[in-house]
């Protein structure tokens, strides 16, 4: 069911990657460099909501893996958006199945919600977060 927004999204997501990585440099360097900021930033939001809309279409509401698994990737390979999209993609996956495992194996006549064992996995790291980058 996910599979024609994937392959629509992810080569999008892919293509904007460089362009993204220009903004980051400045809205007045990325401009200089031709890049259109209006429009990227209204293309790569929606390219995020469409593919988070997907996801949550098939999958469910499991609101950690997508506010931790980013954090996760760019920690493992920094801040370029080619490399990251990818990891993003794989360390979702990962957490989620693990989520699902851990939901069905950790009490025995009773599944859980995945979502429940998401938000235990990702709420100490979320929290880490926060914690690591408040500026108070």
């Amino acid at each position: 069911m996910i599979a024609p927004w994937l392959a629509v999204l992810i080569p999008v997501a892919a293509f904007i990657a460089y362009r993204l990585d220009l903004l980051d440099l400045g809205d007045e360097a990325a401009t200089s460099l031709g890049t259109r900021v209006g429009r990227l930033r209204l293309l790569a939001l929606v390219t995020a909501v469409a593919l988070a809309s997907a996801s949550v279409s098939v999958c469910g509401a499991i609101s950690f893996v997508g506010l931790v698994a980013p954090h996760m990737a760019r920690f493992m390979v920094g801040h370029r958006h080619l490399p990251l999209i990818p990891v993003c993609l794989l360390l979702g996956a990962i957490l989620m199945v693990s989520a699902d495992l851990f939901a069905r194996i950790l009490m025995p006549p009773i599944e859980l919600p995945a979502g429940i064992v998401t938000a235990f996995i990702g709420a100490p790291y979320f929290v880490f977060l926060i914690t690591r980058y408040k500026h108070w």
